[in-house]
């Protein structure tokens, strides 16, 4: 399973997502708001007014924080 984290810098929920993935040893890329997409990029790929971060697992994107939890609690992997 590889996930990719779409973060920006000072964001508790993008912190804590890749603390969860770095505790279950996952296989993750963090890509970061201003340094390999910009945020017209970002709304384009997930629409107006979604929330950091964001996260694919694979190639299905799975949501924001709570749902990256949900999926991981779901599939046994926390």
């Amino acid at each position: 399973m590889k996930f990719t984290v779409y973060s920006k810098e000072n964001c508790p929920y993008c912190s804590k997502v890749k603390k969860v993935l770095e505790l279950i040893n996952a296989d993750f890329v963090v890509y970061s708001l201003d340094k390999q997409f910009t945020k017209d990029e970002f709304y384009s790929e997930f629409g107006n007014g979604s929330t950091f971060p964001q996260v694919i697992v694979n190639d299905t994107h799975i949501g924001g924080c709570t749902d990256t939890i949900k999926y991981l609690k779901e599939n046994n992997l926390v």
